[in-house]
């Protein structure tokens, strides 16, 4: 026994290597002595996790550059508590492994506080739930209470009544293009309702007892559970109105009002707005004629997350402990989108300000950018949050138009398991994709992240939920309490829940 001990201390001559690593750590002070950090570096890359690890050190934090048993958190970004737990088990270290595994959130929460805060649920990696399994419980609307706002209903991706919820969405859409904003948003508050349901409509029964469905509605849903469809729905799809509008909007740069001009006008297609010389349009709309094969296709979810990618590596070049975050449908779990939304802040007050002009010019240094519009910003942080449910926010924002190199495109898979190609049009080695970068003060982040996750209808009902029931005034800038006279603080979305007094619900819950 002796002998093996005295050959477990045979390396001696490592000591000293082993303390030349450790004394530039011992810098600084060690506040926290029961906290010891560990960044994955996958995800987050080298030189942000050197940043990171530097940062924590300086606000007193034990830090390994190694994963050891000393380790009490686990910090991972853009991972899924899945994907930590796989990487474990490449190293061979998931059935060891005790501490908490936790989302860069709560390290950015840390830095920010000086200390280390309380994990809350928010902060926990976790595999995901298939919400999918909730749909085989025998439910019906006779056993379930469905509140009429969209913020109070769980609202998962899978639509299992999406034939009455697609011909509601035609119909509010026509009646926006026919600019009748009452009937659009009644027609919209129907829809959401169906999808937030975990049962499928059989019978008009199923319904009889559900918000926001007036006559009009349940006449539209009783037709389709006879016949299958409804006649005034296909109607509205075969309309020469209705067709020409979906083509117009489609463009870069076209409202309502354009598309309503140039219906005026006689024009009915594509081809006879590129074929029209003496059409002014704006540069916008030039660009997204001129692209508009490319913007028209559906963004797919590996697409996006490659956009998401370069806009970190340049971000991160400059400013390391920058919070870059892809919103919209993507962050509440689609597949697909139009058009790629990114928020980007940063914990020091002020940086934020130059991050998108930079941006904008190392984009333009690699010959990437098609267009851009960049809006500076006109944020006022003693300004009330807007009345108007569907008020825009004022901050520093920039839509381009991106190119993507198809070498820069992961290799997609088929539901059966083949391989092929992403979709790019013709011979070329790259896709033009839409995106939308928006800065935010840090302060207003929380605000920001939740108005941009969407899902619109969510949004909308959010803000009705705040007003009507709570006295509350809620925008993507802030949330003010009519009845105390002040604004109400929030670090996370989950503080903004709770101040309105609602159940938190997660990103891919907001599907409304």
């Amino acid at each position: 026994m002796d002998l093996v001990r005295a050959s477990m201390l045979v390396p001696i001559k490592k000591k000293p290597k082993i303390a030349q690593v450790s004394t530039s750590f011992c810098r600084y002070e060690v506040k926290f002595k029961d906290v010891v950090l560990f960044l994955v570096e996958r995800k987050m890359g080298t030189s942000r996790r050197n940043f990171l690890m530097e940062l924590a050190r300086k606000r007193g934090f034990q830090i390994e550059n190694e994963l050891r048993d000393s380790v009490t958190h686990i910090v991972a970004e853009n991972n899924s508590g899945a994907e930590v737990m796989d990487w474990l088990q490449s190293k061979k270290m998931s059935d060891s492994i005790k501490c908490q595994i936790l989302d860069i959130s709560w390290f950015t929460e840390c830095m920010g506080a000086g200390c280390p805060i309380t994990i809350e649920s928010r902060h926990q990696l976790k595999v995901q739930e298939d919400c999918s399994a909730s749909f085989n419980m025998p439910l019906s609307s006779s056993c379930v209470r469905v509140s009429p706002y969209a913020c109070q209903r769980r609202t998962p991706l899978q639509d299992i009544n999406r034939i009455f919820t697609d011909a509601l969405d035609i119909l509010a859409e026509n009646y926006e293009f026919l600019q009748n904003k009452g009937h659009r948003v009644a027609f919209l508050r129907a829809s959401s309702v169906l999808k937030s349901l975990q049962f499928p409509i059989l019978t008009m029964k199923d319904v009889e007892d559900l918000p926001n469905l007036g006559e009009e509605m349940k006449y539209i849903i009783e037709e389709i559970i006879e016949d299958g469809k409804c006649p005034r729905v296909v109607e509205v799809i075969n309309s020469e109105r209705y067709k020409s509008f979906k083509i117009f909007t489609s463009i870069f740069g076209v409202g309502l009002m354009t598309a309503e001009k140039w219906y005026r006008m006689g024009f009915r297609t594509l081809e006879d707005i590129k074929n029209t010389q003496d059409l002014k349009l704006t540069s916008m709309q030039k660009h997204g004629l001129l692209y508009h094969e490319d913007i028209a296709e559906c963004v797919s979810k590996i697409e996006a997350d490659a956009v998401e990618q370069i806009v970190k590596n340049i971000i991160w070049a400059f400013v390391p402990d920058a919070v870059v975050t892809i919103t919209g449908g993507f962050r509440r779990g689609k597949n697909v989108g139009h058009d790629v939304d990114i928020l980007i802040t940063c914990p020091r007050k002020g940086v934020e300000k130059d991050i998108l002009h930079n941006t904008i010019n190392v984009l333009k240094n690699q010959e990437r950018l098609f267009f851009y519009n960049l809006i500076e910003s006109t944020f006022d942080e003693t300004k009330r949050p807007s009345k108007s449910v569907d008020a825009l926010d004022h901050y520093q924002k920039c839509f381009l138009i991106l190119k993507l190199l198809k070498k820069e495109i992961e290799i997609e898979t088929t539901s059966n398991g083949n391989w092929k190609q992403p979709n790019i049009t013709d011979l070329r080695n790259w896709k033009a994709v839409r995106v939308d970068l928006v800065v935010i003060p840090y302060e207003q982040y929380a605000f920001a992240i939740l108005g941009w996750t969407g899902s619109p209808q969510f949004e909308r009902d959010l803000r009705r939920y705040a007003t009507h029931e709570k006295k509350m005034m809620l925008d993507n800038h802030a949330l003010f309490d009519k009845t105390k006279n002040v604004f109400l603080k929030a670090r996370t979305e989950e503080d903004i829940f709770t101040h309105l007094g609602l159940e938190y619900l997660e990103p891919w819950e907001r599907n409304a």
